[in-house]
């Protein structure tokens, strides 16, 4: 009886070769400067830089960037078990303001997933691990297939 073989422990995961795809056509998360630490099944993680031109009319981190870098996490998290997602509804809880300097961590967690649907958890927090924002996401699962 022979043994079976074993998977290359080189070979990308379906949720870093979905990483891969999505990033490679994603200008403007290029632009936002999100840099990916970890993906996983149901599971993303982003850093982020606050740059000066990232802040508002008061010298705190817009809005905007905060939602942006959310989303991007949660678009990788709901994408990683190979199924096309699209969100169907998301929103954004400010807690405090995030500064210039600010080295920001997303992190994205499933919480729930059907053979449609998809919920998902955001945390936004800065360097010293203060959180930002919390973010939830719910996707609808397509049955369409990433090629990968």
């Amino acid at each position: 009886m022979s043994a079976l073989p074993k998977p290359d422990a080189g070979a990308p995961t379906t949720a870093e070769t979905v990483k891969n795809l999505m990033l490679a056509h994603d200008a403007f998360s290029r632009w936002l400067g999100v840099a990916v630490a970890a993906v996983g099944p149901g599971y993303a993680c982003l850093t982020l830089a606050v740059r000066p031109e990232m802040l508002n009319g008061f010298g705190a981190l817009h809005g905007g960037v905060t939602f942006a870098a959310a989303d991007t996490a949660f678009g990788l998290a709901c994408n990683s078990h190979g199924r096309q997602a699209v969100g169907l509804s998301v929103t954004i809880d400010y807690l405090a303001a995030g500064r210039p300097g600010d080295v920001l961590t997303v992190e994205a967690r499933e919480e729930s997933l059907t053979h449609k649907i998809g919920v998902y958890q955001v945390r936004i927090s800065n360097q010293h691990g203060a959180a930002l924002a919390l973010f939830k996401g719910t996707a609808y699962r397509s049955d369409k297939e990433i090629p990968i």
